[in-house]
């Protein structure tokens, strides 16, 4: 679906225009042509390819999806492939991730969102009221792209970094542990989906400042840099993420360890107590003839008063030895 079709040329929009004028647009000195799709069909990205002479295996990639994050280089123009990662609507915190692809040239910028609920409306706005870094033309709109989508990771690694401290203060509430495992591993896979979308970014963003660049992202390499920066940050902060989370996971099984042996020793006090009447009960109901005890006016309650006195003395020692 086609969301916007425009012109610029010296840092200021000259018209929304038809697909079907692109061509002309492009011929043009100092022009070029910003389009934006939105789960494009292959008919429409077909279209895009002959208007831009797009490279076949940028616009392969585009059409099938699903493509891990990365800057290529083709001749004289960039494919980029960045994830958008948004929390997912439903019951339980997960993540959902879509995708845009960038193609950028000297005259052209094409994008195409899928799986995605949010635009890029406000980056078209933002780079329209900043005339004077419009001018630096198709490679500053890309640093806005890349801009926007690196913005959008920072309210969902804070949002872990809220969900985990929650988790980290619950971890030695008694009977919790088994829950907050759960939380932590559901916790570890919305990281793992995160580090996906930033680390081969992280790798990608920075073949396009210093050194050798893309001419197309010559004028904008200080842009750059910047995104580079906040990618750095924000891999980090992933990172210290997925070790407070591997700790907590290992002080949760310590943990339920514990709770577990305090049951073992609260089963193993009752059962040594219950053994000792068991042993007394076990000798006094053998049937042999010659038991002094049996004959005598006071063997049996001095018999349950020996048996209370034994139990009542283990239960003091398991007692005092925290095993009750």
């Amino acid at each position: 679906m086609l969301i916007n079709c425009a012109a610029y040329a010296d840092g200021a929009k000259l018209a929304d225009i038809p697909v079907a004028d692109i061509s002309e647009y492009l011929e043009r000195p100092g022009c070029f042509v910003w389009v934006a799709l939105a789960d494009a069909t292959p008919e429409e990205l077909d279209e895009m390819g002959q208007e831009f002479g797009l490279h076949p295996l940028a616009l392969e990639d585009a059409r099938c999806g699903h493509q891990r994050p990365k800057i290529e280089e083709y001749g004289d123009s960039l494919f980029a492939v960045m994830h958008l990662v948004e929390p997912s609507v439903g019951p339980r915190p997960a993540l959902h991730v879509g995708e845009v692809d960038v193609f950028v040239g000297r005259n052209y910028v094409l994008s195409v969102r899928n799986r995605s609920r949010l635009g890029f409306l406000g980056v078209r706005e933002r780079c329209e009221r900043e005339p004077e870094l419009l001018r630096h033309g198709a490679g500053f709109v890309l640093y806005a792209l890349l801009d926007a989508v690196v913005d959008r990771y920072f309210p969902v690694i804070d949002a872990l970094e809220v969900e985990l401290e929650g988790i980290e203060q619950r971890i030695f509430t008694k009977g919790a542990a088994r829950a907050s495992i759960e939380q932590l591993y559901a916790l570890k896979q919305r990281a793992i989906a995160l580090k996906r979308a930033v680390a081969p970014l992280l790798e990608g963003v920075g073949r396009l400042h210093g050194g050798r660049v893309p001419p197309v992202c010559a004028g904008a390499q200080d842009y750059f840099r910047d995104v580079v920066d906040h990618l750095a940050r924000i891999n980090g902060s992933i990172d210290a993420v997925r070790d407070t989370i591997a700790t907590a996971i290992q002080v949760n099984l310590s943990m339920v360890a514990i709770e577990d042996s305090e049951v073992t020793k609260l089963l193993a006090a009752w059962a040594a107590i219950f053994a000792v009447c068991t042993a007394f009960a076990a000798i006094w109901g053998m049937n042999f003839e010659h038991m002094p005890e049996l004959k005598w006016r006071w063997g049996y309650p001095a018999g349950l008063a020996l048996m209370a006195a034994s139990c009542g003395l283990l239960y003091w020692r398991f007692r005092r030895a925290g095993w009750l």
